[in-house]
């Protein structure tokens, strides 16, 4: 999976970046004929739709003529949106003081889901405080992070 990562990140982040946008990360969901890849894209002023379809049609052709990946799927392009993914350790540094969602690849304290805030980082880890803790967690560790918006 990795390998196909940079390959699409190789195909897509001169695509967004010549078009003045910043590539927060992509996702790729893998599932037959319903396979999915979604591109997070963001610029300092925020995203609309419009911006959206723009990229979606610049990828579109690139993609097609690169493949990157084999077979159908479905692209998505997206903004952060409220419940930001968090892709790198850049983003967790941003973010240090907000709640996030957590899944994990081990257990760590017994659970794969982790909800708290980010309380620090440090070159290969995130400390994320829960209710009565503070857990170390590897960012080789995390599948998936989200900050979560509360109202």
């Amino acid at each position: 999976m990795r390998k196909i990562a940079q390959k699409l990140d190789n195909c897509i982040r001169p695509i967004v970046t010549g078009l003045d946008y910043t590539l927060l990360g992509i996702k790729y969901f893998p599932q037959g004929k319903y396979s999915l890849l979604r591109v997070y894209i963001d610029k300092e002023q925020g995203i609309t739709i419009d911006d959206c379809a723009r990229v979606s049609h610049q990828l579109s052709g690139a993609l097609d003529v690169e493949e990157p990946v084999s077979g159908q799927y479905q692209l998505e392009v997206s903004s952060p949106g409220l419940d930001r993914p968090l892709f790198s350790m850049d983003d967790f540094a941003k973010f240090i003081g907000s709640k996030v969602k957590i899944k994990l690849a081990q257990p760590a304290d017994k659970q794969k889901k982790i909800t708290g805030i980010i309380e620090s980082i440090s070159a290969n880890s995130v400390k994320v405080k829960l209710d009565d803790h503070t857990l170390d967690i590897e960012f080789t560790n995390i599948n998936d992070a989200n900050l979560v918006s509360d109202f």
